[in-house]
């Protein structure tokens, strides 16, 4: 009998990117991360995270160095900057110190933010002569 491999489901693959990574807690990396896909830090990261998709740090997560991303939900620490295509989301458990750049945030009562933040429209909206 053939067995076929089973479907991947939600929590490992993506439909926007069709890859998730994870840095799981307890876990340390020191260097940068670059990727096209979604990510999930639930441990440690010492360098720069650079994604074409959703960046995820989760309660247990902490980055030290400077984002760039698609779009963003922080639980976590973040020192360093920020920048957000789309929609950055601060939850009430995030402590971010450092500079933020995106189009649309959320931020959650409890949410500490130390720096400062720029609101720029999208990239499909800059060029349309507003």
């Amino acid at each position: 009998m053939i067995k076929r491999n089973p479907t991947p489901n939600s929590s490992t693959v993506t439909p926007e990117s069709g890859v998730f990574n994870i840095l799981g807690q307890g876990t340390k990396i020191v260097g940068e991360i670059i990727s096209n896909g979604d990510i999930r830090i639930d441990g440690n990261l010492k360098g720069n995270i650079t994604t074409k998709g959703k960046l995820v740090i989760g309660n247990t997560g902490i980055v030290i160095g400077n984002i760039s991303c698609k779009n963003s939900d922080i639980s976590g620490k973040v020192e360093g900057k920020v920048i957000v295509e789309e929609l950055l989301a601060l939850k009430s458990t995030s402590e971010v110190q450092g500079d933020i750049v995106t189009s649309k945030l959320s931020i959650e009562p409890g949410a500490l933010l130390n720096g400062t933040c720029n609101m720029n429209r999208s990239s499909s909206t800059q060029n349309d002569g507003r």
